[in-house]
C-alpha cells in the first residue's frame, strides 16, 4: 500500500483548497460583470485616440490659419502693385514710392485692429470647456455617472449634504438593482457560496448580499470617510493628452483626490472607505470566509475595480461621441 494514501496532510489541506476555490468563485461572481463592462468601455479608447488625432490634424491644416510668410506678402502686395501701375503711366519712381507708403499708412491707420493682426500671426483661440465632450449623468443611459465632472468645469466645494446625496443616488437609483441581480444569477449558477442554498431562497440570499456590499461601499467611500477627511469625491475628467496619459491619470485617482479646498491629497476616502466596507462584509457572510486574508483580498479588489471605473469615466465622453454621437469631437486627445 502507498503510504501517501494514509497521510493526514491531504485531509487537512482539502478544506483549505476548497475555501480558496470558493472565495475565488465569490470574487469572480461579484466583480466579473463589472470588469466585463469596464473592458467593454476601454477597448475602443486607444483607436479613438488615433482617430481623433487624425481629425484634429486635418482640421488644423485646413483651418486657414495665416502664416507669417503670407502676412508679409499681403502687407507689401498693394503698394508694389500701385508702384508698377504708376511707373507704366509715366509717373516717377519717387512719387510712386511716396504714394505707396502713404497708401499703406492710411490703410493701417483706418483699421488699427487689422494692422495689429497683420503684424503678428494669428494664434489659435484657447478651448473653452464647451469645446470638449461633456460628461453625462449616465453611461449608456443606465449606469449612474453622477460623480463625473466635465473637463475644465469649475465647481464650488462639495458639501456634506452633497456627498450624502451622491452616495444615496448611487446606492438607490433604479439602475442600482441591475448589477446585484445579475451577480446573484451568476453566483447561484456557479454555487459561489454553498451555504446560501439553491432555488429562489438561494437567489434571494445572493441578491441581498450583493446589494448590501454595493451600498456599504458607496456610503463608506462617498460619504462617511470623505465627510471626516474633507475630501471631494467627484471625478474630475482630464480630457486632454494621449491615451496613456489619460489612463495613468484616471488610475491615479484611486490614491489621489482633491480636498474640499481644491488641493491634491491622498485619497483616504477610497482606500480607508473600501477597507471599512470589506471589513463590514465579513460580518454577514458565512463564518468560514471571515479571515484577514479574505478581507484583504476583497479590499484590494474594491480599490482595483474603482480605479478601472475611473478609466471608464475618463473616456466615456469620447466613447459617447463615437458610439452614440452625443457630443462634438474632442480635441483633447490630440494635444
Amino acid at each position: 500500500m502507498n503510504a501517501d494514501s494514509y497521510s493526514p496532510t491531504k485531509y487537512f489541506m482539502k478544506p483549505l483548497i476548497f475555501r480558496e476555490r470558493q472565495f475565488a468563485a465569490r470574487c469572480l461572481a461579484r466583480y466579473g460583470l463589472r470588469a466585463a463592462l469596464i473592458v467593454f468601455f476601454l477597448i475602443p479608447c486607444e483607436p479613438l485616440a488615433a482617430q481623433q488625432a487624425a481629425v484634429a490634424a486635418n482640421s488644423g491644416s485646413s483651418s486657414g490659419i495665416t502664416q507669417p510668410s503670407d502676412l508679409v506678402g499681403s502687407s507689401v502686395k498693394t503698394p508694389s502693385l500701385e508702384a508698377a501701375i504708376s511707373a507704366q503711366a509715366g509717373t516717377s519712381d519717387s512719387s510712386s514710392a511716396l504714394n505707396g507708403s502713404s497708401y499703406a499708412g492710411a490703410t493701417y491707420a483706418d483699421d488699427p485692429q487689422q494692422s495689429a493682426q497683420k503684424a503678428t500671426p494669428d494664434a489659435p483661440a484657447p478651448q473653452s470647456p464647451s469645446d470638449r465632450d461633456p460628461q453625462t449623468k449616465r453611461i449608456l443611459g443606465i449606469i449612474p455617472n453622477f460623480r463625473a465632472i466635465s473637463t475644465d468645469e469649475k465647481l464650488p466645494a462639495q458639501s456634506v449634504k452633497e456627498k450624502f446625496v451622491t452616495a444615496t443616488e448611487d446606492s438607490f437609483d433604479y439602475s442600482s438593482i441591475f448589477i446585484p441581480a445579475m451577480l446573484a444569477v451568476y453566483s447561484l449558477g456557479t454555487n459561489a457560496t454553498p451555504e446560501f442554498g439553491h432555488g429562489g431562497v438561494g437567489y434571494g440570499r445572493y441578491f441581498w448580499h450583493a446589494a448590501v456590499d454595493q451600498t456599504s461601499e458607496n456610503y463608506m467611500v462617498e460619504f462617511v470617510v470623505p465627510a471626516i477627511t474633507h475630501e471631494d469625491t467627484r471625478y474630475y475628467t482630464l480630457g486632454r493628452g494621449g491615451f496613456l496619459k489619460r489612463t495613468s491619470y484616471a488610475l491615479s485617482r484611486a490614491v489621489v483626490t482633491r480636498s474640499d479646498s481644491g488641493k491634491e491629497v491622498f485619497n483616504a476616502s477610497e482606500v480607508i472607505g473600501a477597507g471599512a466596507s470589506a471589513g463590514l462584509s465579513s460580518l454577514y457572510y458565512p463564518s468560514r470566509e471571515r479571515s484577514i486574508a479574505n478581507t484583504g483580498q476583497e479590499w484590494g479588489l474594491d480599490i482595483g475595480i474603482d480605479a478601472a471605473s475611473f478609466v471608464a469615466k475618463e473616456f466615456w465622453p469620447d466613447i459617447n461621441h463615437w458610439l452614440l454621437h452625443g457630443a462634438k469631437p474632442s480635441a483633447g486627445m490630440s494635444q
